[in-house]
């Protein structure tokens, strides 16, 4: 069996950012394991015009290593596109733009294989490494770190998916026929809105009605203001993961718009979209916005399906007859199997979600030179920033520094413009004291 330094398991945005980092540690020896056949990112998701929440400087590298060959401006280079991309003023990229740089990555990376599924993770005691099965080889590892992302998260009245109820992951494989049709999105967040102004344009035929569910009490804009994007900042998570339990629950909620909102240029555009149809052209309305509600039933037809909805706010019942329902529900965490042999060892919290700290290792009861990481599965104790991109690259260098004997990347900022924490609270005397050492002033 080959040995490594570090194993990463799945290869999504944030392993890749990681391997794209390790690739250029002399001395370090890493492997990453897929297994799809080769990398796609969302690819049911790619609807037409739709944008990315972030700056695409937030790549894989560029925040902590921006001559990395491996960063999105590199990519512009070698695509040759450099200038023309400049022309087009852009903050943000198209999904399918970043999803090609992400392809374009992993395609130029040495230290990917693909067509490995794990099966099994368990610690070798007599050679202290992780062992890492899968249906093809196996491999040892000081290290491991778990990032195979979330499944789809479903109503529990969905009990079976096919071309007329399916979720919203599906969409562009799926590519539905939907002229003529009555037509449900279920979800209220970004994916929701990008599915309703596509279906609305007819992107998919155009549809005889359409209806937006959503469990919030309105479609609430992304908070993009200045001070909230301080939020995503490495600042803001060390101060984060020393909040107490309840602490963190009340941040989490009333953070959750500076990353589960719709873009305003979205909501602009669909409130255009129809105000012409509408206002200007006077059709008879066949679109409906339906927030404050929740699906309680779904009941398959000979016609279609019949949704049962409940308004939160005034206690109503309604029902849908829909040909095709879409849920835009978003995803939810899940524990790999293969991590079986090890779970006895690891921490678990109330919740049984992991135990994570904030270098990303999960707390377990093995030997503290060999550590699991996780990717994507802490935000309860990261915050609001874990599942998303804008720290990527911090993350992918925080995660190799504790991996690594020397801690190659410099991490350091300067002071941010928020005092988080009082400086006299016991929880936050040690953030200061981290700072300290690790801030420039």
């Amino acid at each position: 069996m080959k040995t490594y330094d570090f194993i990463g398991i799945g290869i999504g945005p944030f392993n890749l950012s990681i391997a794209a980092l390790a690739e250029g540690l002399d001395g370090f020896s890493s492997l990453f394991l897929e297994r799809k056949p080769h990398f796609s990112w969302h690819p049911g998701m790619m609807v037409p015009d739709c944008h990315m929440q972030t700056s695409f400087l937030k790549d894989l590298v560029s925040a902590v290593e921006p001559t990395n060959r491996h960063s999105f401006l590199n990519y512009l280079v070698q695509r040759k596109k450099f200038y023309r991309f400049l022309t087009t003023e852009q903050r943000t990229v198209s999904r399918e733009e970043f999803a090609d740089y992400l392809c374009w990555a992993a395609d130029n990376l040495t230290n990917l294989a693909f067509s490995q599924q794990v099966q099994q993770v368990s610690f070798d005691e007599q050679n202290g490494l992780f062992e890492v099965v899968t249906q093809r080889d196996r491999f040892l590892a000081r290290h491991v770190c778990v990032g195979i992302g979330k499944q789809i998260n479903l109503p529990d009245c969905v009990t079976a998916q096919d071309d007329t109820c399916f979720h919203a992951s599906e969409m562009m494989l799926r590519a539905p026929d939907l002229a003529g049709k009555r037509v449900t999105v279920v979800g209220g967040g970004q994916s929701g809105a990008d599915l309703f102004l596509n279906i609305f344009r007819g992107e998919w035929g155009q549809p005889l009605s359409l209806n937006w569910v959503s469990r919030r009490n309105n479609y609430n804009a992304l908070d993009e203001a200045a001070f909230a994007n301080e939020y995503f900042t490495p600042e803001y998570v060390d101060s984060f993961s020393t909040l107490g339990d309840d602490a963190r629950r009340q941040m989490l909620q009333e953070q959750k718009m500076t990353s589960d909102g719709i873009t305003t240029e979205s909501l602009l555009a669909i409130y255009r979209a129809m105000y012409h149809r509408f206002e200007v052209l006077r059709e008879k309305p066949w679109a409906h916005l339906m927030p404050s509600r929740s699906v309680t039933a779904l009941t398959r037809q000979e016609t279609g399906h019949r949704l049962s909805i409940q308004h939160h706010l005034d206690g109503g019942r309604e029902q849908l007859e829909s040909d095709v329902v879409i849920f835009a529900t978003g995803y939810r965490a899940v524990q790999p199997a293969f991590l079986a042999p090890l779970s006895s060892r690891l921490r678990l919290d109330e919740n049984e979600a992991f135990c994570i700290n904030n270098d990303f290792t999960l707390e377990w009861d093995g030997p503290q030179s060999n550590r699991l990481f996780a990717v994507n599965a802490g935000m309860h104790r990261l915050g609001i920033a874990e599942p998303q991109l804008s720290l990527m690259a911090w993350r992918a260098a925080r995660i190799l520094n504790r991996a690594h004997d020397d801690e190659p990347f410099e991490l350091a900022t300067t002071p941010g413009v928020i005092h988080w924490r009082s400086t006299t609270s016991p929880e936050s005397s040690q953030v200061f004291k981290s700072l300290m050492k690790t801030t420039e002033y």
